[in-house]
């Protein structure tokens, strides 16, 4: 049961650091088109919009096994990095290659 419980504390957080949702419009499709198109696949895995906005979610575990995620997205050309709340984050090999390019990538849309 926790682990459901630290979704809607992780979205949650998200959701504070981006700030309010601005309706989808013109701009929206505008930003969507501007993203780059993925150079690694690792992170096409764990890139999806969520409520407008570019976020990467990577599984990974917590100090005792449990199922997690890291939170990378896009805010005031920053980048934003939610680790699960109030825990450990810990990447296998293949995890941690996932966030390396989601970072990659989120720090390219940075740039523009």
């Amino acid at each position: 049961m926790e682990f459901l419980d630290s979704i809607p504390a992780a979205r949650a957080t998200a959701q504070a650091m981006r700030g309010p949702v601005r309706p989808a419009g013109h701009a929206g499709l505008a930003a969507r088109s501007a993203v780059p198109a993925v150079t690694d696949p690792r992170a096409a895995q764990v890139r999806r919009y969520e409520g407008g906005q570019l976020v990467w979610r990577v599984q990974c575990g917590d100090m005792i096994n449990r199922e997690r995620c890291v939170t990378v997205l896009v805010q005031d050309d920053q980048v934003v990095l939610v680790g699960p709340p109030g825990e450990t984050a810990r990447l296998t090999a293949g995890q941690l290659g996932q966030l390396r390019a989601a970072l990659n990538e989120a720090a390219k849309l940075t740039e523009r």
